[in-house]
C-alpha cells in the first residue's frame, strides 16, 4: 500500500492553509506550506520579496523544501499525508511569471508523484492580501489557470473542492478519499 500523498493546491488566498489546519485539528498527518517560511527568512536577510527579486532562487528553495516534504512523508508509514501545495506548484508559479527553470524542476515533478490532487478555486469572498501575499484577486485567477495546466501536464486528475464552510470543505475531501 505505502504512504498516500494528497495535495491541496490552489492560487493564493483560496483557503488551503485553513483546510490543512482543520485536518491537523482532526488528527490527520499534514505537511504545511513552506513558501511563507522561505519569504520570512529572506526578509530577515534584507530581501523584501524574494519571489519578485530573485524568482529562480526562491523557486529552488521551494523545490528543495517540497522535495524534502515528499521524502519526509515516508515517516508516516502506510498512512495518508496531506500537503499544502505540491512540487508542480513551483513550476506553475514560474510559468505564471514567465521565467524559465532548469531540467531538475521537471525531473522533480516526474520523480515525485502524488496520489490525489485537490484544487481550490479562487474565491473572492474569502480572498485577502497580506505581507507575504502580494497578488491581487485577478492575479490569483491567472495563477489558478497555471496550476490547473501544470498539474494536468503531469497527468493529474484534479478534484475541485466546492466553496463552503471549512468543515464542509474538509468533509468533502475526506469523503472523496473514503476516510
Amino acid at each position: 500500500m505505502g504512504t498516500k500523498r494528497i495535495v491541496i493546491t490552489g492560487g493564493p488566498g483560496t483557503g488551503k492553509s485553513t483546510l490543512i489546519n482543520d485536518l491537523i485539528k482532526r488528527g490527520y498527518n499534514c505537511l504545511e506550506e513552506i513558501s511563507r517560511q522561505v519569504t520570512l527568512k529572506a526578509k530577515k536577510e534584507g530581501i523584501d520579496q524574494l519571489f519578485l527579486t530573485k524568482p529562480l532562487l526562491f523557486s529552488e528553495l521551494l523545490l528543495d523544501g517540497r522535495k524534502q516534504q515528499f521524502a519526509d512523508a515516508k515517516k508516516f508509514g502506510n498512512q495518508t499525508v496531506f500537503f499544502d501545495r505540491g512540487i508542480p506548484d513551483v513550476l506553475a508559479y514560474m510559468d505564471y511569471i514567465g521565467d524559465t527553470y532548469p531540467q531538475p524542476f521537471v525531473d522533480a515533478c516526474l520523480e515525485s508523484v502524488y496520489d490525489t490532487i485537490f484544487i481550490l478555486k479562487p474565491w473572492q469572498a474569502i480572498y485577502t492580501s497580506d505581507n507575504e501575499r502580494y497578488e491581487n484577486f485577478d492575479q490569483a485567477l491567472k495563477i489558478h489557470e497555471y496550476l490547473v495546466k501544470t498539474y494536468e501536464n503531469y497527468n493529474y486528475q484534479l478534484i475541485d473542492v466546492p466553496f463552503g464552510t471549512v468543515e464542509n470543505r474538509t468533509d468533502f475531501i475526506l469523503k472523496t478519499l473514503n476516510m
